[in-house]
């Protein structure tokens, strides 16, 4: 089916990435997307080193240690001192 529609510029840019990085069409990869987003969300369980995020997104689990901003200040101080 063909229509018009009008995307927010942050939508388009990214259904613009998805279609670049799958070398498909922008219409096939806003099919995707849409699919992607109504599909019934799987009950298997993730392996221990993924998470889901609240939004659906599948990420890798943050591991070693967290580094902060006062660290990162600390150690330039350091190397200019």
């Amino acid at each position: 089916m063909r229509t018009s529609i009008t995307l927010d510029e942050d939508t388009y840019e990214i259904a613009t990435l998805y279609s670049k990085g799958r070398g498909i069409t922008l219409s096939r990869a806003i099919n995707e997307m849409v699919r992607k987003a109504t599909a019934p969300q799987s009950s298997e369980p993730l392996p221990a080193s993924l998470m889901r995020m609240p939004n659906g997104m599948i990420v890798a689990r943050p591991q070693g240690r967290v580094i902060t901003n006062e660290m990162v200040k600390a150690a330039l101080e350091d190397e200019f001192e």
